[in-house]
């Protein structure tokens, strides 16, 4: 009997936040070890509880829930989506711009699917979450990745992003707030992203799911603001981080800009919304209430919230390690520290977190896993409270003391 190979089209398609590391933690849970998971950003394991409205309304609307929807999303939910962005300015969004799908990732996957074609090429910045480049090499296209420059913040260095453009270059990605840096692009960033985006006739991209996780004076700007009627604009957004409700699997996509120059490719993402028949409709019902009502996420990232103590905590724990230096987080949920190489020749970094998750039951991911350039960082979730995330970054630290990587190991 032949083998059963898993597909070409996988080749060379990662997803290093649920990868060897955390097949690695598996095995060391069955084992009987506890393990402290800071490697992916679900809210729900510390502690974070979706609005009581959110909840109710759902549950309300589960007995009207129980067949497909519109392959679009519900009209309520939809609506919702179109008036939030209408009172941010994006005054011209209508009903039929929104897509409902399951989560932000189905959504990216859905329209990269239906836009790149073989060889087409889509910039996306480095480091990335890294869901962006896996569907654009499934798609069969080619993820030409533009530095974001540590020195400046992570800004996008928009050089390197004109300089990565060639005739097959498509569509450019704009992750704002950043994961994982935590980078708040100003306004001034992202005119020039946008310009660039216009220059070349390329379609713009954002992933905006952090966009209301922002801390003290970062303000969070849609591209879609920037981009105009001139640049198509797919704006990616949805429940998950904001209103704590990973699980309820409620995202969407908002096009905007000259949708009369896309008609074909709307046809086909029509196509794709229909195959899959519908998103889930019990989180649908949760958009409505969630956008129209009390946004509880604002005593989050105040000070004094536990999202703003504990990115604040995180940054300056990293900061105090010899060799560790970390830009402080303007956004998001996750810290991305820099390792000395002088300090720590550190020549696989995907071996070194599994080497820190077999000493200290910790689990973080490594920055290449976001298609960083060198194994100089990892990724750290700030989720935790205070007190679990002291106890992390000290493990850390006493990790790192001495550390050094056997290069024939």
């Amino acid at each position: 009997m032949r083998r059963i190979v898993q597909s070409q089209k996988l080749q060379g398609v990662r997803y290093d936040v649920r990868g060897p590391i955390l097949q690695e933690a598996q095995r060391l849970e069955a084992e009987g070890h506890k393990i402290l998971k800071l490697n992916i950003g679900n809210t729900a394991p510390f502690g974070f509880e979706a609005p009581t409205a959110i909840v109710a309304d759902m549950m309300h609307n589960l007995p009207e829930a129980q067949g497909y929807s519109d392959s679009r999303g519900i009209y309520s939910a939809r609506t919702a989506v179109a008036q939030y962005y209408q009172s941010r300015g994006l005054t011209e969004t209508l009903v039929d711009d929104v897509f409902i799908g399951n989560g932000v990732s189905e959504l990216i996957s859905m329209v990269l699917t239906a836009f790149v074609d073989d060889g087409n090429e889509v910039l996306i910045p480095a480091p990335d979450y890294p869901l962006w480049t896996g569907a654009v090499t499934l798609a069969g296209g080619a993820a030409v990745h533009y530095r974001c420059d540590e020195e400046r913040g992570w800004d996008p260095d928009l050089e390197d992003v004109e300089a990565k453009i060639t005739e097959r270059t498509h569509a450019i990605v704009i992750i704002n707030p950043n994961n994982p840096t935590g980078a708040v692009y100003s306004l001034e960033t992202l005119r020039g992203l946008v310009d660039i985006a216009r220059r070349h006739q390329l379609v713009v991209m954002a992933d905006e799911i952090y966009e209301k996780i922002i801390f003290d004076d970062a303000v969070h700007h849609h591209a879609a603001s920037v981009a105009g009627d001139d640049v198509l604009c797919l704006t990616f957004s949805g429940l998950s981080k904001a209103y704590r409700v990973c699980g309820y699997r409620a995202g969407w996509v908002m096009i905007s800009g000259p949708t009369h120059l896309a008609e074909d490719f709307l046809e086909g993402l029509t196509l794709l919304a229909n195959m899959r028949m519908c998103a889930n409709v019990p989180g649908q019902h949760a958009i409505q209430t969630a956008l129209g009502g009390y946004q509880s996420i604002t005593e989050l990232i105040v000070p004094g919230g536990r999202f703003y103590e504990q990115n604040t905590l995180a940054a300056h724990l990293l900061n105090e390690i010899p060799g560790v230096s970390c830009v402080a987080p303007r956004g998001a949920l996750y810290c991305f520290p820099r390792l000395d190489p002088e300090m720590y020749p550190i020549i696989d970094d995907q071996r070194f977190v599994i080497e820190l998750l077999r000493a200290k039951k910790l689990l973080v991911t490594h920055g290449t896993g976001f298609n960083w350039f060198a194994p100089d960082h990892f990724r750290l979730v700030t989720l935790p409270d205070v007190d679990v995330l002291t106890e992390a970054v000290g493990r850390i630290a006493d990790f790192l003391d001495g550390y050094r990587q056997d290069p024939t190991a």
